[in-house]
């Protein structure tokens, strides 16, 4: 299966109670052989209106964000642990969320095999590390999930919170850790090509 076709599937999900509010599924954009994934909580009013993730402020500042380190949005893949807009912008419920990842976020990072994923924000976070850790302790750090690198970050949210750019402040934080990622990047070199296994009838040429 294709993300395409996964996609299509996807805009007639009805499995959680988030379908009943929404306007728009966002299943997610970029490169479907993306090296580096984005994956936040879930879609805010603009993403929901628009069927694309991370196109509101905090979009908007994440975009300028990856030009700063050199890091084009089309080169990544972004998308949300849950694709309906939860009511009033609140946080997934652990419901809501296992339901959605198990029916496509799990199945995007199959198809798309990324080598880093970088959650944004608690809720996010929590899905990858499995236990419920704030952000500040956990951000900037590497884990491991799967067999793929794991660096959480700030949500761009939360740093249009907190607009100061002083030394350890969110926005210098980020700003370091968004360099590692770029470095690792860098680092990883070309992304290994997927196996694929000829049937008898394949020819072998």
């Amino acid at each position: 299966m294709s993300l395409e076709e996964l996609a299509a599937q996807a805009a007639h999900c009805t499995a959680c109670r988030l379908h009943e509010g929404r306007t728009h599924v966002v299943f997610g954009e970029g490169d479907p052989d993306a090296k580096l994934m984005i994956v936040g909580e879930g879609p805010g009013a603009d993403e929901d209106a628009q069927g694309r993730p991370f196109v509101g402020r905090a979009g908007q500042l994440l975009d300028r964000i990856l030009e700063a380190a050199g890091i084009p949005r089309s080169s990544v893949y972004i998308t949300n642990i849950v694709k309906c807009r939860p009511p009033g912008n609140r946080n997934p419920l652990p419901d809501e969320s296992k339901i959605c990842s198990s029916l496509w976020l799990l199945k995007q990072i199959e198809l798309i095999r990324p080598q880093i994923i970088v959650p944004l924000g608690s809720v996010a976070t929590q899905f990858f590390l499995g236990e419920k850790l704030p952000i500040t302790k956990v951000r900037g750090q590497w884990f491991e999930w799967n067999g793929i690198q794991v660096f959480p970050m700030f949500h761009p949210a939360y740093l249009l919170r907190n607009p100061s750019r002083a030394p350890g402040s969110p926005k210098a934080l980020t700003w370091k850790d968004i360099q590692t990622v770029k470095q690792t990047l860098d680092r990883l070199g070309p992304k290994p090509q997927r196996e694929i296994k000829a049937s008898a009838q394949d020819p072998l040429f």
